[in-house]
């Protein structure tokens, strides 16, 4: 193509106007967290109310760790004993929950305080008494000597 041809057609280039497309505009949009409908349509049916308010949610795992739960969204069916509980989990040691619950608690009074120092002896206890299950049940079923000697005395008083 001719140069002088070619800069005569780009002065005529215009931007908008009859004929030439619409620029589209791109809405940036972030992710929404939409629950399943399949969770949504069982909670309904579970009949949990959402509990407005609550800033963690520790809970207490048996291999020692603690699972929390900061901001979680909590929903409870008292009457049927039933906790939903919904948020990003992290994970840890029952030192870092209980400093956290401790400086959540010290503006409640030196009351709650001591609830909690007692709690945690509770818990320092029951991981070395978890042996000690046993010694409450009662023997239902006697030695063989002991169901000898029942059995003779019966005869006996015969």
């Amino acid at each position: 193509m001719n140069p002088e041809k070619l800069a005569k057609l780009q002065s005529q280039v215009r931007t908008g106007g009859k004929g030439t497309p619409r620029r589209k505009i791109v809405k940036s949009t972030k992710p929404v967290a939409k629950e399943d409908p399949k969770l949504a349509s069982t909670l309904k049916q579970l009949n949990v109310q959402p509990i407005p308010d609550v800033e963690t949610i520790n809970m207490f795992k048996d291999d020692g760790k603690v699972l929390g739960f900061n901001a979680p969204r909590l929903s409870a069916n008292l009457q049927a004993n039933t906790f939903v509980i919904a948020g990003k989990p992290i994970e840890k040691t029952p030192e870092q929950a209980l400093s956290e619950m401790i400086s959540r608690l010290g503006s409640f009074g030196p009351e709650s305080l001591s609830q909690l120092a007692k709690m945690a002896e509770g818990m320092q206890g029951s991981g070395s008494g978890a042996g000690d299950v046993d010694d409450d049940i009662p023997d239902l079923i006697a030695s063989g000597e002991d169901a000898v000697d029942s059995k003779t005395d019966l005869d006996a008083a015969d």
